[in-house]
């Protein structure tokens, strides 16, 4: 019998006191994401940008996870400003990797969430050691730089 990683879940979310019409332009600037990724994960667009954001976009970029360098390519699988839109990963180091990007108006401004599924290689300790409180550091900053 073939094993299969287990499908996990992460949900996040922050307030921003701004509208969705204001806000989700800053999502559809590719060259944002380097914003709101931490430094430590060397992130980088391979892409050259400026990148049309829409449905059916591919994007490359290279990490750096735990200092070993790494190709990522996403797929931009739903794209519907300026409510929601999703990066599939198509290559890079899970299994599975679906990101729900979701723009609520909510208190006079915008509940921006985060909702990603995502599956990997090397089980539960795996999870717990390494690739969940990467995550969780990783959103962390996120909404640091959202807040900002």
């Amino acid at each position: 019998m073939l094993f299969m990683p287990t499908v996990r879940m992460l949900e996040t979310s922050i307030w921003v006191p701004r509208t969705r019409e204001e806000l989700f332009p800053f999502f559809a600037d590719a060259a944002n994401l380097n914003v709101l990724s931490p430094p430590w994960l060397d992130f980088r667009i391979v892409t050259p940008l400026p990148i049309e954001m829409k449905r059916g976009a591919l994007i490359d970029y290279r990490i750096g996870l735990k200092g070993v360098p790494m190709k990522w390519r996403t797929l931009i699988s739903a794209w519907e400003p300026p409510v929601r839109f999703v990066d599939e990963q198509i290559r890079g180091p899970y299994s599975l990797w679906r990101h729900e990007h979701i723009v609520e108006p909510d208190r006079g401004g915008t509940n921006c969430i985060d909702r990603v599924s995502y599956s990997h290689w090397g089980g539960p300790i795996a999870e717990r050691l390494l690739v969940r409180p990467d995550l969780e550091r990783i959103f962390a900053y996120r909404r640091e730089k959202m807040a900002e």
